[in-house]
């Protein structure tokens, strides 16, 4: 006898559905775009259709594709341009786009000053290993060029802090690894904002770097990884242990 002749029925309470997340119209749009991007569909400095053209192709509305595109400005994948030969352009995430996200995370996340110096002390020396492997003369040149700036005894407190920065970046750079690089500049810029103190950035603070810097730059010009490792590591190790002698934990990034 089935469940309907004998009388019993299901229970229609007992029937329980999950909420279900239906995606935005323009987050579609944008999830699609995106992905032709990032494999190369649409190739860097290619101009997407205009935005008429997207709302008769897409059948969406002006504002959901014009949503869309904010969506994939902000996340650094198109730039948008006025005027008349205007539009939007395909442009392929950098180390400036990487960077920017991991200073959103610093800040919101409130990561402590600490955390930044153990995640430098981590991976820097890894990378003065692969620029001692991998440099170019060029490279070579603008660590050169942040070592003169830095050694400028004229130079006030932002020009020797973004000097240094500089060659932290450069070194990154040289190891030819994007991912370190963007990482580098991130941490630098967190580092740089933290420390912009003239009680802590004292003449001698300024002397050790430059030595410092003096010594990883020969190793690196010498291709000579093992020293360059060596005098990264006990470099970052000792700028650690002197930031944090100080009340050094809160980080305000511009």
């Amino acid at each position: 006898m089935s469940v309907v002749e004998n009388g019993s029925r299901p229970d229609r309470s007992s029937i329980q559905l999950s909420p279900m997340k239906v995606p935005k119209a323009s987050d579609v749009l944008a999830n699609e775009l995106r992905e032709r991007i990032l494999t190369g569909e649409f190739a860097e400095g290619t101009g997407l259709p205009a935005e008429r053209d997207l709302v008769t192709q897409t059948r969406m509305s002006r504002t959901t594709v014009r949503e869309a595109l904010r969506i994939l400005e902000v996340q650094g994948l198109i730039r948008i341009k006025a005027g008349r030969t205007g539009g939007a352009f395909v442009q392929q995430p950098g180390e400036e786009a990487m960077a920017s996200t991991v200073n959103l995370l610093i800040r919101g996340r409130q990561i402590r000053l600490a955390a930044l110096l153990e995640t430098r002390e981590a991976i820097e020396p890894y990378c003065a290993q692969l620029a001692a492997t991998h440099r170019t003369e060029e490279e070579l040149e603008v660590l050169e060029e942040a070592n003169r700036l830095i050694s400028d005894d004229n130079a006030d407190l932002p020009q020797f802090l973004q000097a240094n920065v500089d060659w932290h970046v450069g070194v990154a750079r040289a190891s030819h690894n994007e991912l370190l690089s963007g990482l580098m500049a991130a941490l630098s810029r967190a580092i740089y904002a933290a420390t912009e103190d003239e009680k802590f950035v004292d003449a001698e603070v300024r002397h050790a770097t430059v030595h410092a810097h003096t010594t990883i730059t020969d190793a690196i010009r010498a291709q000579d990884a093992d020293a360059a490792v060596r005098r990264m590591k006990r470099h970052v190790h000792s700028y650690a242990e002197e930031v944090l002698k100080g009340d050094r934990q809160e980080i305000n990034l511009p």
